[in-house]
């Protein structure tokens, strides 16, 4: 198991935060916190940098739910970037590919959004709060 290190850095888009280690229900919580620290503002995009993550297990993915429920809140938006290729398949497989936009690299996640680049639906099932409808 490797330790979890998070350095977070400003890009002109908004905070960049890159994974280091495993992101699992170990380490997860520690990610948690580091979100929950952030102040978002309106059409900003939170970047998670996720080139240095050597593991990631359903915490890691609960937490990466958190992170866009954050931004969706902050009325940000999210993307993550250098998805390792075990992680991007899981997501795919879970059809989180289709709601958290996944760019190679920090640098192309960090480009302003252009008209082309789908908007976050808030009726997926993933991001439900488990009211009673």
């Amino acid at each position: 198991m490797s330790p979890l290190q998070i350095t977070t850095r400003d890009a002109m888009t908004g905070p960049v935060l890159e994974i280091f280690g495993d992101l699992d229900y170990v380490n997860a919580p520690q990610l948690l916190a580091r979100l929950t620290a952030l102040t978002l503002q309106p059409g900003q995009r939170l970047v998670l940098d996720l080139g240095g993550m050597d593991f990631c297990d359903s915490s890691g993915i609960s937490a990466m739910i958190a992170a866009h429920n954050l931004a969706h809140a902050a009325h940000a938006n999210i993307a993550l970037a250098a998805v390792p290729a075990h992680t991007q398949r899981v997501l795919r497989i879970v059809g989180l590919d289709q709601v958290l936009p996944i760019h190679p690299d920090s640098n192309a996640a960090t480009q302003p959004l252009s008209s082309s680049v789908p908007r976050l639906r808030d009726s997926s099932p993933f991001f439900r709060t488990g009211r009673s409808h």
